[in-house]
């Protein structure tokens, strides 16, 4: 049986796996908390509800959660322009060749359940593959619209100046309640994508064994020795058209 030889290649930078690990944290405790404020439920208690602040602290823990969620990707933003090729926003342009040589490839991997033994070079991806760096730029958008959304709710109950920012978004929709519809919408997108991101990091990990989980804790994932420079090569040569 031939051996493979494995080179250790850095993928994620440290501000990504930052970017990444505070993003899971936030969107769990922004669904959560999501929830409860959307149908609270009903607590029993003998005190003055002017002593209890329950729903207040679970509104003070949402709005806290936001505010880290909408800074955290402000960062992202920011490393898509400084960081490593395999955090900047040219991973994620949908036009390009690179891109769509793949998609087909992970299409057959991922939906197909196929497998290809000797795979073209330039289907081969290091950090993000094409469908995945689609799906990310999709919720890219879906964040924007949680963060104007979100804020829009909040600005009328907030004299800071940064909630303020999106007062106009409500009268644009066409009130408060379309504007909730739409941000509650947007949470069950995440939630769907959460679900199928996890099954296929999973899935990649287990077909491909180039460490597609642990990367995301060490940064590092392996690639095959020999095609080390013909991938370096090829994103070299498709970055210059």
């Amino acid at each position: 049986m031939e051996t493979k030889n494995f080179k250790r290649v850095m993928v994620w930078e440290l501000p990504v796996r930052f970017f990444h690990w505070v993003n899971v944290l936030t969107i769990i405790v922004l669904t959560l908390t999501g929830f409860l404020i959307a149908n609270p439920p009903a607590l029993q208690s003998s005190a003055e509800a002017t002593n209890l602040h329950s729903f207040g602290i679970v509104r003070f823990i949402h709005f806290a959660a936001a505010y880290i969620f909408f800074f955290n990707m402000i960062l992202r933003v920011y490393w898509s322009f400084v960081g490593n090729k395999y955090a900047s926003w040219r991973a994620f342009w949908p036009f390009s060749r690179k891109m769509w040589n793949n998609f087909w490839h992970v299409m057959k991997i991922d939906i197909m359940l196929l497998n290809e033994d000797h795979p073209d070079v330039k289907n081969i991806s290091v950090g993000h593959n094409s469908v995945a760096a689609l799906s990310y730029l999709v919720l890219f958008f879906m964040a924007i619209i949680q963060t104007f959304t979100g804020f829009a709710l909040y600005a009328d109950t907030s004299g800071w100046w940064l909630p303020q920012l999106f007062t106009w978004v409500s009268p644009l929709l066409g009130g408060d309640f379309v504007v909730r519809q739409i941000h509650h919408i947007a949470m069950w997108i995440f939630i769907f994508f959460s679900i199928v991101h996890i099954y296929l990091v999973f899935y990649h990990d287990w077909l491909e064994g180039r460490g597609e989980v642990s990367s995301m804790f060490g940064g590092y994932k392996f690639v095959r020795e020999d095609r080390v420079k013909k991938v370096i090569k090829v994103d070299e040569t498709e970055s210059k058209e």
